[in-house]
């Protein structure tokens, strides 16, 4: 029976292994990158987005459009073109149409009016 020593020749003394432990952090870290391809693979392939297929919109849909008055604001509009609707909707509804981002509107300037109230 042979017992290895230190003075033996090829002994090897070696520490014990530790255990892989992860951080809070590190979960972090491994959870990101495992998200990161899906991500980007919804970016590319563009899930969620929704499709349009030709056709799917009538072409021929005509809009009225209301041009802008000096004084005129989207709410007095709102009134004018709607009389009977809830001015505040017909508000919303116009900014939506006509991507406005805020209540300036120039004189000259023609807005598309939803065909809800071009009647």
């Amino acid at each position: 029976m042979s017992v290895y020593s230190p003075s033996t020749p090829g002994f090897v003394l070696t520490a014990p292994r530790p255990r892989l432990r992860l951080t809070p952090r590190g979960r972090a870290v491994l959870g990101a990158l495992a998200i990161v391809p899906l991500v980007l693979a919804a970016l590319v392939f563009g899930w969620g987005a929704s499709g349009a297929e030709a056709g799917s919109t009538p072409s021929d849909v005509i809009f009225a459009t209301v041009t802008v008055h000096p004084g005129d604001s989207l709410w007095s509009i709102a009134e004018r073109v709607a009389p009977d609707a809830d001015p505040a909707e017909v508000v919303a509804d116009l900014t939506r149409l006509n991507n406005l981002s805020g209540a300036a509107l120039q004189p000259g300037e023609e807005l598309a009016v939803p065909a809800v109230y071009a009647g």
